[in-house]
């Protein structure tokens, strides 16, 4: 009887191990990973410039937009050191003339990056941007976008919106093996950011019952434990 419970307890043990072992492992790395980084270094701050372009103001007033449009969130941008107009997060209007802008131009685009990125990254390559799968590391921000490769090692790349021209993000190198780390920490392979997925939630199980198997396992085939039960205390 108890050769065949300690083998079943062994064999269980043993198989949920190979089932939990590679995520065990994951879980490991990604957490050194993520205790010796610096999210800001991970963030991309150290690529950006410490103090934002400026330039004069020079507005025409208000009266050259159109009178019937309904304002209801109102933001003023430069790009190119021409200011403008946000409209209710939809329209651009150029604040000197009161016309609508539909698109940054790449050139623009360029401009705007560069403003932000710190020297002396030059400019690889760009690209326009209409859609973006769960996975790319640009998801869940504002499209059309202009995307901006520049040289270097660290593969960096800026993101400015083509809708209204502002400068969304950068991301390199670092970045895109921590987005990869977190994926397998969190088990969430489409949006990386669900901490109640079905997947995390049955290995965090397994792993439990890993554990309390090798527990139940050690106490079963213990020699100490064997004579101390073997020799009870009067």
């Amino acid at each position: 009887m108890r050769k065949n419970r300690n083998y079943y307890i062994r064999k269980t043990h043993r198989y949920l191990g190979i089932i939990i072992g590679i995520q065990f492992l994951f879980w490991t790395i990604s957490g050194l990973y993520f205790s010796w980084t610096d999210i800001d270094d991970i963030h991309g701050d150290h690529f950006l410039e410490e103090t934002p372009h400026q330039t004069t103001l020079g507005l025409a007033g208000m009266d050259q937009i159109d009178s019937t449009l309904n304002v209801s969130t109102l933001v003023l941008k430069f790009i190119n050191d021409d200011p403008y107009f946000w409209v209710n997060d939809s329209t651009l209007i150029e604040a000197k003339t009161g016309s609508v802008k539909h698109k940054i131009s790449k050139e623009e685009a360029i401009a705007i990056a560069d403003d932000h990125v710190a020297d002396p990254y030059k400019v690889r390559d760009i690209q326009y941007i209409t859609e973006v799968d769960d996975h790319h590391e640009y998801r869940g921000r504002p499209l059309p976008a202009w995307a901006i490769g520049y040289e270097g090692s660290q593969k960096l790349t800026a993101y400015v919106s083509a809708k209204d021209g502002s400068f969304q993000r950068v991301r390199h190198r670092d970045w895109r093996w921590f987005d990869f780390l977190w994926m397998t920490h969190t088990m969430d392979y489409e949006s990386r950011d669900d901490f109640n997925n079905w997947l995390l939630r049955a290995f965090s199980a397994f792993g439990l019952l890993t554990v309390l198997s090798g527990f139940v396992l050690f106490y079963i085939s213990s020699p100490t434990v064997r004579k101390i039960k073997k020799f009870p205390s009067n």
